[in-house]
């Protein structure tokens, strides 16, 4: 953080500070107006600032490049390549845009095919939805979401690795994205060594990509990783500016600015944005601030078990936990009138296999229930064909699986006898 005298400062423009050497400029932002000074935000590491830099206001807010120069291309948290690959052209747009208004959206109508079957077959999405990955540490979140940019039905990838760690990074961009995933992406990293503003701006530099494509008229899909480190990073910036700190140190700005980040994605009148945002569940804690929050602002949750990780049951997604809110919807608009009816019989199967999994272990279970026998017995089934390695299916492939593995419908309860 940094204070200066800058009677004509307004909040969100950026400012030059001459290091007073041979280095370019070190840019910052106003986040916050004191009765004497500003206080700024840098964008970089504060090293060779003297006491006495001259401060000087550029009268604009910061802008990205976007457009199709971005395929393939990694930049910083404010749009700088950093893959050696040379400089970006393209039309530059401000990270501070409003979400649509919310009469101007059209209902989320289409289905977004991802290749994962326990989301294509139990927890459909929508072209357009908003959903948020609930994670601890361990449980497959960034194979899941490699998997997700290289399958998914979407022209145009934007993925944000928001507080990562640097070795990971190569790491994610070699494995889990590949080169097929790469070509349809651009990639926005800020690691966790960074400062806290260039963390934050990352996330909307993000948002500005994905929604310079959907101006375009493509469907785009955003994988978010993860909106938890964007939230720790607003408290940094919050508290620098004088915010009072609320439910684990948060201040109430974070929670005002979850929301209008989160808003920015979804279906408009020329294209789309697919949110998905990683949490990160503390101790896969559901209840923290940040999770809590956010379970309420999205679209639907996607949670993701250690139990099952350990299980090996990988994508890891606890489907009896999870839920799709617009699932219901799709089912009366475009998905096949079965497609509810068989993700219904796998779920009830999934439930009651859970619930007795236990006495099952011991040879204890029994019942005089034949249909529950015959739905706890598909239990393991549908748990098998929802393991899937680091490959894609169709929707048919998935129903497919899935009408294999269920339980017989239930026979219909005997009328009266006439």
């Amino acid at each position: 953080m940094l204070r200066a005298r800058l009677p004509e400062a307004r909040i969100g423009e950026l400012c030059a500070l001459d290091r007073g050497t041979d280095a370019p400029p070190l840019h910052a932002e106003v986040i916050g107006l004191a009765a004497d000074h500003a206080v700024l935000m840098p964008l970089g590491p504060l090293t060779g600032i003297p006491m006495s830099a001259p401060v000087r206001p550029l009268g604009r807010p910061l802008t990205v490049p976007t457009g199709d120069a971005l395929r393939g291309r990694v930049v910083n948290g404010i749009g700088q390549p950093i893959d050696g690959r040379g400089d970006i052209a393209g039309a530059h747009r401000r990270l501070d845009a409003p979400p649509p208004p919310a009469l101007s959206r059209p209902p989320i109508d289409r289905p977004m095919v991802t290749g994962v079957r326990a989301i294509d077959g139990l927890l459909t999405l929508g072209v357009g939805q908003r959903v948020g990955v609930f994670a601890g540490a361990g449980t497959g979140k960034s194979t899941l979401l490699g998997q997700l940019a290289r399958g998914a039905g979407a022209d145009r990838v934007v993925v944000a690795m928001i507080g990562e760690r640097g070795r990971e990074v190569a790491e994610f961009m070699a494995d889990a994205l590949g080169p097929e995933g790469r070509e349809r992406a651009a990639v926005v990293v800020s690691t966790s060594d960074e400062p806290a503003l260039l963390r934050l701006k990352a996330a909307q530099t993000a948002c500005t990509l994905a929604e310079a494509w959907r101006d375009e008229g493509h469907n785009v899909l955003l994988l978010m990783d993860s909106l938890t480190r964007y939230a720790r990073a607003l408290r940094e910036v919050g508290l620098a500016a004088g915010e009072p700190p609320g439910r684990q140190g948060y201040p109430a700005g974070v929670f005002a600015e979850l929301p209008r980040l989160l808003e920015r994605a979804g279906r408009t009148s020329t294209g789309s944005i697919t949110g998905i945002y990683t949490v990160l569940a503390a101790g896969d804690d559901l209840t923290e601030p940040v999770a809590d929050e956010a379970m309420g602002l999205l679209d639907g949750h996607l949670v993701l078990s250690r139990e099952l990780a350990q299980r090996q049951q990988y994508p890891a997604i606890d489907v009896l936990q999870s839920k799709s809110r617009v699932m219901h919807r799709l089912d009366r608009t475009c998905l096949p009138t079965q497609h509810h009816e068989l993700a219904g019989r796998c779920l009830e199967a999934v439930a009651s296999y859970e619930a007795n999994r236990k006495l099952i272990a011991v040879g204890r279970f029994d019942t005089a229930d034949d249909a529950e026998r015959a739905r706890t017995e598909a239990g393991p089934r549908i748990w098998s064909a929802l393991r899937q390695g680091n490959v894609n299916d169709t929707l048919a492939e998935t129903h497919a699986r899935l009408q294999a593995a269920a339980p017989p419908p239930d026979s219909p309860a005997p009328g009266p006898t006439p």
